[in-house]
């Protein structure tokens, strides 16, 4: 998250007395003080997480009521957990502006990092487009894999599949760890590499205490100018940036009792063939996602 200076993306979302609006992403809303200079790098960054959701590259119609509050406080509730890795919140908001208070809920104050360009993607299960490619050449972004495995399977051991972050508007690309290293080093991208399995297997075990299977996720990463350690940025294992499943379900043979907002991709694939505008959700759908957000929130928290 480095310094911007001039809105973009979808319509500006909530307002901020004291923070200036600088861009809206599909589901999240950014500012930084009123007072920060053109082209300087902000004291800090206000992250506001909206009920918008998203799917097929598309901000869908309606939100998920209550979705920006539950996906904030399970990114709180995972930085705290891996609070051995330094994080982008800031835990001093001294001289920043105050955060309105029917924001708070769902909004971050974060550090303004030096963004790494890559998603670090950690699958430990085989699914998705992982699952897809394996079809085609028993393998997922390269990394060759063990013959006979099935949708859902668990891998032999977690894999790290990284993605180049695209610009605006275009598609985020899996790219070999190779390619990362020309893009930021080798020390950097081995680095990038260990962090994002060690999160991973950290986080997966915690899941898996609570009942819950933590299938794959991505992390971002950022420098801090402050310090020049590498730091944990963005959401962190919320529903829209990682997949879970409930592990009774699972071992019982259901492999698609997901926590995530797979049931918005469902829906949208049996009756959208992508072509134009997306359908409105259904209300039941709509319903159903926001409980499986709650539900997951409350089993791994509570």
């Amino acid at each position: 998250m480095v310094s911007v200076s001039s809105a973009s993306g979808p319509a500006a979302g909530p307002v901020a007395p004291g923070w200036r609006h600088v861009y809206s992403g599909k589901v999240r809303d950014l500012f930084v003080p009123d007072d920060t200079a053109p082209d300087a790098r902000p004291a800090a960054l206000l992250v506001v997480a909206s009920d918008r959701v998203s799917a097929f590259d598309h901000v869908l119609e309606p939100g998920i009521p209550g979705k920006g509050e539950l996906l904030t406080g399970l990114s709180r509730w995972w930085f705290h957990q891996l609070r051995t890795v330094p994080n982008h919140l800031i835990a001093s908001r001294d001289g920043l502006p105050p955060v309105p208070e029917e924001l708070e809920a769902r909004s971050m104050v974060v550090e303004s990092l030096e963004m790494f360009p890559v998603e670090c993607v950690v699958r430990g299960y085989l699914s998705g487009s992982g699952w897809k490619e394996y079809q085609a050449s028993q393998s997922v972004c390269g990394i060759e894999l063990p013959a006979g495995l099935h949708d859902g399977d668990r891998l032999p051991q977690p894999i790290y599949t990284p993605a180049y972050k695209a610009p605006l508007g275009e598609h985020d690309e899996n790219i070999s760890f190779e390619r990362t290293v020309e893009l930021i080093g080798l020390a950097d991208a081995t680095a990038l590499q260990e962090l994002s399995l060690e999160l991973y297997e950290r986080a997966a075990a915690i899941a898996e205490a609570r009942g819950v299977i933590l299938a794959d996720t991505k992390f971002e990463f950022g420098r801090s100018p402050s310090t020049g350690a590498i730091t944990l940025a963005d959401e962190v294992l919320t529903s829209d940036s990682s997949r879970y499943w409930d592990a009774a379900a699972y071992d019982s043979g259901e492999r698609t009792a997901s926590f995530d907002k797979q049931i918005v991709r469902n829906w949208l694939a049996a009756n959208w063939d992508q072509v134009g505008p997306p359908p409105t959700l259904p209300q039941e759908i709509v319903e159903r996602t926001s409980a499986r957000y709650a539900e997951l929130l409350e089993r791994l928290t509570a």
